[in-house]
């Protein structure tokens, strides 16, 4: 599950779009990442830092729509996640700063 693409904009930044396996913290399924950085190298290793160290892009089979390029260059951080639509459904979830992914859910009393 290793869909992803990338896009160049005009200013010559990029935005990297990849599916990834949710945390298993977090549940099942998986989530859309976006990333904005100035080359998809430094994209991926914003990821990597995160502790997705296993975060590759192969080819541009799923590069971002315009609706998702928008979503992360008005995010102050420029990364961010959502659930990934599977089997072509539109998911109507906001986006999230990717910090609300990485940490750990509260335990249930």
């Amino acid at each position: 599950m290793a869909a992803g693409g990338f896009c160049k904009l005009p200013t010559g930044s990029v935005v990297v779009a990849l599916n990834l396996p949710r945390p298993t913290a977090h549940g099942t399924g998986s989530v859309r990442v976006l990333v904005h950085a100035r080359n998809r190298a430094r994209a991926l290793t914003r990821l990597r830092n995160l502790g997705m160290r296993a975060v590759y892009l192969r080819g541009n089979a799923a590069p971002p729509t315009p609706d998702e390029i928008t979503a992360v260059l008005h995010h102050p951080d420029g990364l961010i996640w959502r659930t990934a639509p599977d089997n072509g459904v539109t998911v109507t979830e906001l986006w999230h700063p990717i910090r609300a992914l990485m940490r750990t859910p509260a335990a249930s009393a």
